[in-house]
């Protein structure tokens, strides 16, 4: 048997090292200072002071962050539920390869180039109690106006529809592509067993698209927990805190209060938060997809 040179050997470790190096030093070695600083009590400015687990023990004990956290799992819930259910309901439509269909594709994805500090801007005009256009709408039909970013009961629900508005398109154009993939002799087939509408989408469409939308379904979870700018511009966590998420709490803490520790102690258990819905979410769901 032919022995390999050593420099064949080391080659393909020198071939991800690159990789690895990046990996380690952009996401590894955060996560693990992050974890390290959540035991200290720090400023920025002075010494840092070994803690313990107090500041695990503060977060967990006030109301303040079961509040937040509430806050950050209703808008992800509503998010993710508003964007696939818009978004599928667009693919259907647009699944025809037409120059009508094509011009709405095109259109309904120019949200998601759009920077969310533009759209935030814009979506604050509207939105405005006194001067917005949707109030102005509302006064029109003889309605009472609403205040959409300073009602404490409405100002979330206000934020969900500008993510839904941004992101709706791009995942239409995606479960778009998808239902262009799925073999025609399967609708072919449903149509000779003279098989229902309802059950060509849910035991064909459905099935075959579940990578998909399994896909999707997780990214946008994971991008909900994220949410950020929109929050900062629009609202900046009020009314009454209705609008504070665990990523906008994390950042007030850090830059606003100073407290790098507590912050710390909350984007670990965020992280932790993130990685059981995600291994739930592989759990319950990847036995139902069905791999062609």
């Amino acid at each position: 048997m032919k022995r390999l040179h050593p420099s064949v050997k080391v080659l393909p470790y020198l071939l991800v090292a690159p990789a690895v190096i990046i990996l380690t030093v952009f996401y590894l070695y955060p996560i693990l200072y992050n974890i390290y600083l959540s035991f200290f009590t720090w400023n920025m400015r002075g010494p840092m002071k070994f803690a313990g687990l107090s500041n695990y023990a503060e977060l967990f004990s006030g109301r303040d962050f079961l509040h937040t956290l509430l806050n950050t799992l209703l808008y992800m819930v509503m998010d993710v539920g508003l964007v696939m259910v818009l978004a599928m309901g667009l693919a259907l439509f647009l699944q025809k390869n037409t120059p009508l269909n094509r011009f709405i594709q095109t259109l309904s994805f120019t949200p998601n180039i759009i920077s969310l500090v533009s759209v935030s801007l814009i979506w604050m005009w509207l939105m405005n109690t006194d001067t917005g256009l949707f109030n102005y709408l509302l006064s029109v039909l003889g309605a009472a106006p609403v205040g959409w970013l300073t009602d404490k009961d409405v100002a979330l629900f206000s934020l969900v529809l500008v993510s839904v508005w941004k992101s709706v398109g791009f995942n239409a154009l995606i479960i778009c592509s998808a239902l262009g993939s799925i073999p025609g002799y399967l609708y072919e087939a449903a149509a000779l067993d003279n098989a229902s509408k309802r059950s060509v989408f849910f035991q064909i469409t459905l099935k075959m698209i579940s990578p998909t939308l399994f896909f999707l379904i997780l990214m946008n979870i994971i991008g909900s927990f994220q949410v950020f700018e929109t929050i900062n511009i629009m609202t900046q966590g009020g009314p009454s805190n209705a609008t504070n998420t665990l990523i906008f709490s994390i950042y007030k803490q850090s830059f606003e209060y100073y407290r790098v520790g507590y912050a710390s102690a909350m984007a670990v258990v965020l992280m932790g938060i993130v990685g059981l819905i995600t291994i739930f979410y592989f759990k319950a769901l990847n036995k139902r997809v069905h791999y062609r």
